[in-house]
């Protein structure tokens, strides 16, 4: 078999040549580089962009509110407290409650004059009992802010909507949140861009409420059997035509 030998007349490259092509070389990894930068800028642009759009979804919706309550309670901020809570609305959501677990205290002695009584005091306590209210409400705020260590906002923002339960119709939100034993209920309502909590539904709280709301009203040891608040009203009798 014949061998072909290969015979470079061009001689070897002189070093006008290899500066040649190692620029070249240099120009390709350069484009290579540039690309991959512009990719990365790329990623980065739409990952704040992305990132902005979705924080500022997030200050909309009743869970930052939420959050901004909880986080109120770690710091004990008062002032974040009075702008996220509508203590009229609370208070006045409350009113029924209050007064059916006041007339159950009252047991046997209940009856239409109790009723009345209870039906007349307790709406004209509101003004009094909105501040008793708002510290009552802030006081379990703080119980549920406590489950946990105190954490920064930002991981707040991430722990929070795993804790509660949120559903939103419109301009309410429900919320429920697990506290020990028993189950909180909040409701709230569309505030220009954040929300307000109008409604705070737990037993333990009521109960506090009702206790000041019974000094007000006359002690169930001392009312006496011959005591209009103890005795029925007698019906009036129709008198039969003749």
């Amino acid at each position: 078999m014949r061998q072909r030998i290969v015979i470079n007349v061009d001689g070897p490259p002189d070093e006008a040549t290899k500066r040649v092509r190692t620029r070249r070389k240099g120009n390709r990894w350069l484009r290579v580089l540039a690309i991959l930068a512009g990719l990365v800028l790329v990623v980065v642009v739409v990952a704040v962009v992305g990132g902005f759009l979705w924080w500022r979804n997030y200050q909309s919706t009743p869970t930052y509110t939420l959050t901004l309550l909880i986080d109120a309670a770690q710091r004990n901020d008062p002032a974040e407290f009075q702008k996220r809570l509508n203590d009229d609305e609370i208070a006045k959501n409350m009113v029924s409650s209050v007064s059916q677990k006041a007339a159950a205290r009252y047991g046997l002695a209940f009856n239409d004059s109790v009723q009345q009584k209870i039906e007349t005091t307790v709406p004209s306590l509101l003004p009094r009992l909105k501040q008793t209210i708002h510290d009552e409400v802030v006081k379990q705020i703080k119980e549920f802010a406590s489950k946990s260590e105190p954490k920064p906002f930002p991981l707040l923002v991430v722990a929070v909507p795993r804790l509660v339960t949120v559903t939103t119709e419109g301009n309410t939100a429900n919320v429920k949140a697990p506290l020990n034993d028993r189950t909180i209920e909040i409701t709230m309502q569309r505030d220009a861009d954040l929300w307000k909590v109008t409604e705070f539904k737990d037993d333990v709280l009521v109960q506090r409420v009702v206790d000041n709301v019974m000094r007000e009203l006359p002690a169930i040891g001392s009312i006496e059997s011959d005591s209009p608040l103890f005795k029925k009203q007698p019906r009036k009798r129709s008198r039969k035509r003749r």
